[in-house]
């Protein structure tokens, strides 16, 4: 972006264009009060009071509105803020915007408004990340634990372990630079300290696993023979016909895939029954490789077989495929058994029996972690930050361990401290800031 551009007025649509109740024009910068003026007929703003009136064009009334107006710093950017909250619709919409953009603002680029409330100190990068996963967060559970960056709860964290990395460095310092008044601090007691920060870090990074899960969902393929249930059982862990279900052995013979919300996103992948059989057809054959190949993909696999029939040869030849890999054991057509298998779960696809059991299972078997019990998430990029500290402070402690100059040491600590402001957006470049927010959309 042009430096002279970064902090000019900009506006965007702030929500989806289409047919609906209410559209809103976000105006933020400088000239946005100047601007309004220009278009609105009731411009007497005060704080915290919104006004009614039309947005005008030359005299001509486009539309009636709200006006919301936000005076710098107390807004979401920081900086002067108008709201137009205007009849939905695309053509009203794209009009007021129009008008808006002819008065002196420019088209917003992707993710500024929030890039702004970061330059202006109105939130840290991770509070800023947490806004882009509140948006494209695919479960309702994972757009609460987002929330939880949102309100500062990782970024009060990562502060914590910073001021005590920091208050370690003081001490180093004050030894090295003042050796006549400060003693330099025992190495035991460095040793100690950066353990427990070590500690610290560790348990951040504890949750990355859960947070990837969460954040990119887990891949579950059903596999088995044919005419065992696997289409029947896609679509009752779905609640929808979404596969073809018939008697007809290889009426699957492609990949189906849909998003199943658990509270973390499960897609779950429907594939062709597996058989060897020189009579099937091309296409079959086709769709079977297809499901040999969705088995490296898959974080986990249901194997399913027809209980009212039991375990023939063909389903240990499939079994045998994914004996190495992690797998539930699906017992299908229970209520057609004349017994339960008490090695695997014993459900009916067609009855319902079982499934909200399996439900539970595959939960358990992604994400062994609550989401209510998440403090907060982190994302890749937080993640690289957080072990490049650990890594200087684990050289760090191997220094003290080794009574090195404390001189030295403090290279390492000091590298630690930058990687945490790195994560919270103390210390980054331009590359990265815009390629964080190009993920995000026009208008927020």
């Amino acid at each position: 972006m042009n430096i002279l551009e970064e902090f000019d007025t900009i506006t965007a649509i702030s929500t989806p264009l289409g047919v609906g109740g209410v559209g809103v024009i976000r105006i933020s910068g400088e000239k946005a009060f100047q601007i309004i003026e220009k278009i609105f007929s009731n411009p007497k703003f005060e704080p915290r009071k919104f006004n009614h009136g039309w947005i005008i064009d030359n005299g001509v009334k486009i539309d009636e509105v709200i006006v919301l107006p936000f005076f710098a710093p107390n807004s979401y950017t920081g900086e002067n803020v108008i709201e137009i909250q205007c009849h939905g619709g695309i053509n009203v919409v794209k009009n007021i915007l129009e008008l808006v953009l002819k008065n002196g603002a420019r088209l917003a680029e992707k993710g500024e408004f929030t890039k702004r409330a970061f330059l202006n100190k109105r939130m840290d990068l991770s509070q800023a990340e947490s806004v882009a996963d509140i948006i494209h967060s695919k479960t309702s559970d994972f757009a609460n634990v987002s929330m939880k960056n949102l309100s500062g709860v990782l970024k009060e964290k990562i502060n914590e372990i910073r001021n005590d990395i920091f208050e370690v460095l003081s001490k180093i310092t004050a030894g090295i630079d003042f050796p006549d008044d400060v003693k330099e601090p025992e190495y035991e007691y460095l040793e100690n300290c950066f353990q427990e920060i070590i500690e610290k870090i560790n348990k951040v990074l504890a949750g990355a696993k859960t947070s990837n899960i969460f954040r990119q969902g887990a891949s579950v393929a059903i596999i088995g023979k044919p005419n065992v249930g696997k289409s029947s059982l896609f679509n009752a862990l779905l609640n929808l016909d979404r596969a073809i279900v018939t008697d007809i052995a290889g009426t699957t013979r492609d990949i189906i895939r849909e998003t199943l919300d658990l509270g973390i996103p499960v897609t779950l992948i429907d594939t062709a029954g597996i058989r060897e059989d020189e009579e099937i057809s091309k296409v079959e054959k086709i769709g079977i490789e297809y499901s040999k190949q969705s088995l490296d993909e898959a974080d986990l696999i249901l194997f399913v077989y027809d209980a009212s029939k039991g375990l023939d040869n063909d389903d240990k030849e499939v079994l045998n495929l994914i004996k190495d890999k992690n797998y539930i054991l699906i017992a299908n057509k229970s209520d057609l058994a004349k017994e339960e298998n008490i090695e695997a779960l014993n459900i009916s696809a067609l009855s319902g029996e079982g499934v909200n059991d399996l439900k539970q299972l595959l939960k358990q078997k992604v994400c062994d972690i609550e989401p209510e019990t998440l403090e907060f998430v982190t994302n890749s990029r937080q993640q690289v930050c957080l072990v490049k500290a650990k890594e200087s402070l684990e050289q760090a402690y191997l220094a003290a361990k080794l009574n090195e100059l404390q001189d030295l040491i403090s290279i390492d600590v000091k590298s630690a401290i930058l990687a945490l402001d790195e994560l919270t957006g103390e210390l980054i470049t331009d590359d990265i800031l815009d390629n964080i927010f190009s993920n995000f959309c026009i208008g927020k």
